[in-house]
């Protein structure tokens, strides 16, 4: 079966930086375009970043734009999120997701856009 498994959360300072990593099994990776969101407690959840299944486009949020990178390595069927300057309101459980239609402008922030869910990776960062 398909899995999606997230690492790289933590605890870090304002201004600090993290990466998140999510690695996949039981799908052809290299088909599947990959997003990330995120939710904070009492929020609901929140596109954050996507990139297509070639690495050929990828599209953020305006709240991380600039500040987080999506990346990904097919070999390693792993998606990653360099996640840079934080700032406390990007405190949030973080998720990875697999979508295999890659669809046009913002089709990609949506979550019914995707197919298979990570269960998540805390993120908290501290004033």
């Amino acid at each position: 079966q398909v899995q999606l498994v997230e690492s790289g959360g933590g605890l870090v300072q304002a201004g600090g930086s993290l990466r998140l990593s999510c690695t996949a099994s039981g799908l052809t990776f290299g088909t599947y375009s990959m997003g990330w969101f995120r939710q904070a407690p009492g929020k609901e959840r929140e596109f954050v970043a996507a990139i297509r299944w070639d690495s050929g486009r990828t599209y953020y949020s305006d709240s991380v734009k600039g500040r987080f990178t999506i990346s990904r390595d097919n070999a390693k069927n792993t998606v990653y999120l360099q996640m840079n300057s934080l700032k406390p309101e990007d405190t949030a459980v973080y998720y990875c997701a697999a979508a295999l239609q890659w669809g046009i402008g913002a089709t990609m922030s949506r979550g019914t856009a995707y197919d298979f869910w990570g269960q998540g990776t805390q993120v908290t960062v501290s004033s």
